[in-house]
């Protein structure tokens, strides 16, 4: 699905762009996901298992353009991107009709600034008037930035995946299984 570029200001006054990604984002895409999985461990891969290639994420993306149900959100700030967020549905059964899976995640120096708020509520909105009844998301055990947004947007704990994540150094982390019950409009 394409949506209209919106223009919003983050808390530090800058100017960001949210709109749909496009086929030419591609590149742009695999290198953003190989620095944003190094700059944190809360995401499910290490930088050197982003082996996607330019084709892969090309008709990734355009498996999103052309959903009806689905949205691949950017963000831009001085035309630079700096985060994304999805929208996608858990299953075309007419079973898991009603739910949807979102993700978020930005570039470390753009976190805290209200970017990744207004892209879930932009997405979440988009849910609801899709006639999603609830969205749904996994995040790390520990991730206390992003849980309390979740948290400020009404999504709640509803389970805990045991050691979901193994770090190279042995490690194990936790993660929460959250969801929000979308009120159609």
């Amino acid at each position: 699905m394409t949506l209209e570029p919106i223009t919003i200001t983050d808390k530090l006054g800058r100017t960001v762009e949210l709109r749909s990604a496009r086929l030419e984002d591609a590149e742009d895409l695999i290198q953003y996901l190989k620095v944003t999985c190094g700059e944190t461990p809360y995401l499910i891969r290490e930088p050197d298992e982003v082996t996607i290639t330019l084709e892969d994420e090309k008709n990734f993306l355009k498996s999103k353009i052309e959903s009806d149900r689905e949205l691949m959100l950017l963000a831009f700030v001085d035309g630079k991107h700096v985060g994304n967020c999805s929208l996608m549905s858990i299953a075309s059964y007419r079973r898991y009709q009603h739910r949807c899976d979102v993700a978020i995640a930005l570039y470390q120096d753009y976190c805290g600034c209200g970017i990744g708020k207004a892209m879930l509520e932009t997405v979440l909105d988009v849910a609801t008037k899709l006639g999603y009844e609830q969205a749904e998301l996994e995040v790390v055990a520990g991730n206390e930035a992003a849980i309390s947004l979740y948290e400020k947007l009404g999504f709640k704990k509803y389970g805990t995946f045991p050691d979901n994540m193994k770090y190279a150094d042995g490690t194990y982390r936790d993660a929460y299984w959250m969801m929000k019950k979308l009120e159609n409009k």
